[in-house]
């Protein structure tokens, strides 16, 4: 009897050939597609939801919300994104932490809405960051908040500054402008979690002690096991003893096979990925923490601080600034004002 084993049409089974019978098929497990999720982030419509009177978001806030905390970098980029641009507010209509949420809904979901708030005169007081999480645009261009219990808060659009990172698809709601990172993001986790496992299930070895001494005394051969089963093993690994009595070559082995630093791509993944994930946001490896990989270094971060602020933080300002200069109900100390200086150049907006 032979058997032999070939690769099927799919990867994710083999054909057994056996001499006495007709060839089968082993599966081992069912393929997966690249993308499963595409959906999230694939549209070129939106859904009016004609009960609660909103447009649904094109992409599940729910996992916008999420990725923050599933990878390392996108999380603090995102929030140091925020933070740049808030650490230049002067004055306004607006609290300096509110002024910082604000920033942190539109980097994140890509939109925020600013809600007026007023006195009883009907006078607008103040300016007020809503959730993105749980916003929504309503059908009259005003913003819808879902609430516990299936219930929803309106305001009105004249009492609503949408601020909205353009999207070439939609001019509903606004894009994130890092989802080209998203599958970049998500091998990251991946890549991760499947070391976490690696080491927690506890379903591999440090080493096999192997002997092939016909004459190792019993008690010897007791002895070793008992001190192999107390030790925590080569990196807290498992180790396995076993004696084969005039077995050939060398008497006593010591064979690694829990070397998995060394055979996979665990570096290398986590390397790409997290450069992905700042190319996503057009982030400076240099502001952003990463460790230089050359003798270069990665240069003067206050360089790149101001090369940044210029071409990313100040436009993300603007667009703020912009967007509440143009309401005609605002006006005077209601207006935000921003340190825009640069270099030597001094000036507020």
């Amino acid at each position: 009897m032979s058997t032999s084993l070939t690769a099927a049409n799919d990867d994710s089974a083999t054909t057994t050939t056996d001499a006495n019978g007709p060839a089968k098929t082993v599966v081992f497990s069912m393929p997966e597609t690249v993308m499963p999720n595409m959906w999230l982030t694939d549209y070129d419509s939106l859904y009016f939801n004609q009960n609660d009177n909103y447009w649904e978001p094109p992409i599940d806030r729910q996992l916008l919300a999420n990725l923050t905390r599933r990878n390392a970098q996108h999380g603090g980029i995102v929030q140091s994104r925020a933070n740049m641009a808030a650490a230049r507010f002067i004055s306004g209509g607006i609290s300096a932490q509110q002024m910082g949420a604000a920033f942190l809904n539109c980097v994140q979901y890509g939109d925020v809405a600013l809600l007026k708030i007023r006195n009883g005169f009907g006078q607008v007081l103040r300016l007020f960051p809503l959730p993105s999480y749980r916003t929504r645009v309503a059908g009259d261009g005003g913003a819808v908040v879902l609430e516990r219990e299936n219930t929803v808060k309106r305001y009105k659009a004249k009492d609503i500054i949408w601020v909205r990172v353009y999207d070439t698809v939609q001019q509903v709601y606004g894009c994130p402008d890092y989802l080209g990172g998203l599958q970049s993001l998500l091998l990251n986790e991946d890549a991760t979690l499947f070391r976490r496992k690696y080491y927690i299930n506890g379903a591999h070895m440090g080493f096999i002690l192997y002997t092939t001494d016909p004459n190792l005394d019993v008690e010897v051969e007791e002895e070793i096991k008992k001190k192999i089963q107390e030790s925590k093993g080569v990196g807290n690994f498992s180790s396995l003893f076993v004696n084969i009595p005039n077995g050939k070559e060398k008497g006593v082995q010591i064979i690694p096979v829990g070397n998995f630093e060394s055979k996979d791509e665990f570096g290398n993944v986590k390397a790409i990925t997290a450069q992905d994930v700042f190319n996503a946001h057009r982030f400076p490896a240099g502001l952003g923490g990463m460790i230089p990989t050359n003798t270069a270094g990665l240069g003067d971060p206050l360089k790149y601080d101001e090369v940044y602020f210029k071409s990313e933080t100040r436009p993300l300002i603007k667009m703020f600034v912009d967007e509440v200069d143009r309401d005609p109900e605002i006006s005077g100390k209601l207006k935000l004002v921003f340190d825009m200086t640069t270099g030597s150049q001094s000036a507020a907006v």
